[in-house]
């Protein structure tokens, strides 16, 4: 089957990890994504994933009970190794190689964050799950995710979200809500679109880095969008 992409860069939320429940690690979920994750693999698609920490802390909410932004923005980027060995180990057991690489030295659980290492990893058909966000706070996991992209050269970053793209309003209150086929960059921010932060899209725009928001929770979705399908929002 041909693709349309060679190196991808897959960004989750944390959120997503919790599936019905209202914290935490749903295992229904983590297998759900290494089965989807494992559909594309045989195609010769090089994964790299960067995944939130919004389901065990988020460090902006953090700063309202109290907590030090900076000290709760490095809670958060270790709850997103807790997740990224969760989905490590889901992957490996469908059989997928996958290596952890964290922005934040931690060499007993996972490697640093080194581009070539990263970069021979992915050549090798290893799912390289990059941890720890950008190893700075005041960093979304966002923007982690398209300076992992950008280092890597990733053909294209794919936002897996609940939704089937990106809206004029919030799907989920507003049943009237208008899907997007297609935006540019400058449109998102215009518009004061939810889809990543300011930086994060900011930084695809400087490096031409196209994005696909898409429904992550739809099974094939994920393998439909790296042969060409149109499905999702496209935003270039």
């Amino acid at each position: 089957m041909e693709t349309s992409y060679k190196r991808i860069l897959l960004k989750l939320s944390g959120e997503s990890l919790m599936g019905s429940q209202k914290f935490g690690i749903d295992s229904e979920v983590l297998n759900h994504l290494a089965v989807e994750i494992k559909k594309i693999i045989h195609l010769n698609i090089q994964i790299g994933i960067v995944i939130g920490g919004g389901n065990i802390y988020r460090g902006l909410s953090a700063s309202k009970q109290g907590v030090d932004r900076a000290t709760g923005d490095s809670m958060g980027m270790l709850a997103t190794v807790i997740n990224s060995l969760a989905l490590q180990n889901s992957i490996e057991k469908v059989g997928i190689p996958t290596r952890v690489q964290t922005a934040i030295q931690m060499d007993e659980i996972a490697e640093p964050f080194i581009l070539r290492r990263a970069d021979r990893h992915l050549d090798k058909g290893r799912v390289v799950i990059f941890a720890g966000g950008t190893g700075n706070p005041y960093f979304t996991t966002d923007t982690a995710a398209a300076l992992r992209a950008s280092e890597i050269k990733a053909d294209l970053v794919l936002k897996g979200t609940r939704v089937d793209g990106v809206y004029d309003s919030d799907p989920e209150k507003n049943p009237n809500a208008k899907m997007y086929k297609k935006l540019s960059y400058d449109e998102v921010l215009e518009k004061n679109l939810q889809v990543m932060d300011l930086t994060a899209i900011t930084l695809c725009r400087e490096n031409n880095l196209p994005i696909k928001v898409f429904n992550m929770n739809t099974p094939d979705n994920l393998k439909k969008v790296v042969v060409g399908e149109d499905i999702g929002t496209l935003i270039s």
